[in-house]
């Protein structure tokens, strides 16, 4: 297996935020109302959680192939909201003891917005 998850990159344009929206049938404003998720504690849109852990699933695949995708784990942090027109990407690095793949998104100011570990049962799943 490979030591590095491919990178995959977005920009979660206003477009993608309101594309997921419809595909979810999630139309909470702060994901789609500028001028709700100003006056709220966000400050301005924030796109859905999972759309931005959509690029580590196909981080995943790219580089591991789409069994790895179906067999796969997650267990991953929110650690600030993806914002509007902010570029993320996704990628990961094979933990150091071997057992599954340290997994990160983080933005265009390289910030982690999202942090974790993708566990494979063909590699055990011992705690993070």
């Amino acid at each position: 297996m490979t030591d590095t998850l491919s990178p995959v990159s977005k920009r979660i344009d206003r477009a993608a935020i309101r594309l997921y929206a419809e595909l979810t049938n999630d139309f909470n404003p702060i994901h789609l109302d500028p001028d709700f998720a100003a006056k709220s504690p966000m400050k301005g849109i924030i796109a859905h959680g999972l759309l931005s852990v959509n690029l580590l699933w196909q981080s995943v695949r790219i580089s591991l192939g789409e069994a790895a995708v179906s067999d796969a784990t997650l267990d991953i942090r929110f650690l600030r909201p993806v914002r509007e027109d902010d570029v993320v990407t996704a990628g990961g690095r094979r933990r150091a003891d071997g057992n599954g793949y340290d997994v990160w998104i983080a933005n265009q100011h390289g910030e982690t917005v999202i942090s974790g570990r993708m566990a494979h049962p063909a590699e055990g799943r011992a705690a993070p």
